[in-house]
C-alpha cells in the first residue's frame, strides 16, 4: 500500500496557518507528500523546505486572481489548487489535509488499519474523520450544527475525483454528473486550529482570500460575537507537533454575554435541543456513509 499526503499553500505564515505541524503531523503516513504552493511574499516556501524531509515535493502554480466569487461555486480557486496535488498525487491513497488541520499522534495506527481495511474494498472510495473545531483559544471547541462533525480526508487515489472547493470531494459518474464519495469511518479526529490564530491574523487572512468566494465586506474580527451555547471546555491533549505553535491561555474562551444572537444560531440552538432529546446528530454529510 503506498499512501500519498498532499495539501495547498499560500502565505501560510502570513496568514497564521499552522502548517508545519500540519505537514510533520501526516508524514509518519504518507509515502510522499505533494503541496501545490501558490506565489508567497513571506516565508512559507522556506519553512516547508526546513522541515527537511525528502518525502515532500513541491509543485509551484499560480493562482486565478480573477475568478469570480460570487458565481455558483464560491471558493472554486482553492478547489483548483486542491486538484493541482492531487492529481499529482502517485499512492493508492491520497491523504489531504488542510493547512490549519493537525492529526493526533495517537490516532496514526488506526488511521493506517482503516486504509489497510479497505485498500481492497472498492465500494469504500473514501475515508472520513471527526473533528474538533477550536475556538478563540485552545481551551475551547466550538460544537453545534453549524460547524461540521466529520468530514472526508483520504480518497482513493484510482477513480475520477476532483474538488470544487477546499473542504470536500466530487466523485465522477460520467461527464455530466458529480456526487459525494462513499466513505468509511476511520474512528479518527481531526484537530483545526482555524480559529485559535489572533484576530488581527483572522483579519489578514479574510482580506487576502475572501474575495474568492464572495464580494460582500466582512467586518472586524470579534471572536466574542458567537453563542456561548456552542462553545465547549476541551479536556484533552493536543497533538504534540502543535503545542509550542499554540497561545497561552487559561479556561474557557468567553463569548460577549450581550451578544444577540442570529438567525441562524437560534436556529441551530433548537437542533441542539432537539439533539439532546432524541439522540440523533443534525449536520450535513459531504459523503455517503458506507457500514
Amino acid at each position: 500500500m503506498k499512501v500519498s499526503g498532499f495539501t495547498f499553500l499560500r502565505n501560510g505564515q502570513k496568514l497564521g496557518y499552522p502548517f508545519v505541524a500540519s505537514i510533520r503531523s501526516l508524514l509518519p503516513l504518507v509515502d510522499e507528500f505533494v503541496i501545490a504552493l501558490g506565489p508567497c511574499d513571506d516565508d512559507t516556501e522556506q519553512m516547508v523546505r526546513e522541515i527537511g524531509d525528502p518525502k515532500i515535493r513541491i509543485i509551484p502554480t499560480q493562482w486565478n486572481e480573477k475568478m469570480r466569487g460570487d458565481y455558483s461555486v464560491g471558493g472554486f480557486v482553492y478547489g483548483q489548487q486542491k486538484s493541482i496535488a492531487l492529481f499529482n498525487c502517485t499512492g493508492d491513497w491520497a491523504f489531504y489535509l488542510e493547512a490549519d488541520e493537525v492529526l493526533h499522534e495517537n490516532d496514526l495506527p488506526k488511521i493506517r488499519a482503516a486504509m489497510e481495511k479497505y485498500l481492497d474494498n472498492a465500494r469504500v472510495e473514501a475515508l472520513a474523520f471527526d473533528y474538533l473545531h477550536f475556538y478563540g483559544n485552545k481551551n475551547t471547541v466550538a460544537q453545534s450544527p453549524g460547524w461540521y462533525r466529520s468530514e472526508v480526508r483520504i480518497i482513493r487515489n484510482t477513480i475520477p475525483a476532483w474538488s470544487s472547493e477546499a473542504l470536500f470531494f466530487n466523485v465522477l459518474d460520467g461527464h455530466k454528473k458529480a456526487r459525494y464519495p462513499r466513505a468509511a469511518h476511520t474512528g479518527a479526529t481531526i484537530f483545526h486550529y482555524g480559529w485559535v490564530r489572533s484576530e488581527a491574523q483572522m483579519d489578514i487572512k479574510t482580506a487576502a482570500t475572501h474575495k474568492f468566494w464572495d464580494d460582500r465586506t466582512l467586518p472586524k474580527m470579534d471572536y466574542s460575537q458567537i453563542d456561548s451555547a456552542v462553545l465547549k471546555l476541551f479536556s484533552g491533549m493536543h497533538p504534540k507537533v502543535v503545542q509550542d505553535w499554540l497561545p497561552t491561555a487559561e479556561g474557557l474562551f468567553q463569548a460577549d454575554p450581550k451578544h444577540q444572537l442570529t438567525t441562524r444560531e437560534k436556529k441551530h440552538r433548537r437542533m441542539m435541543r432537539l439533539e439532546r432529546t432524541f439522540g440523533f446528530r443534525f449536520g450535513k454529510k459531504h459523503y455517503q456513509l458506507v457500514r
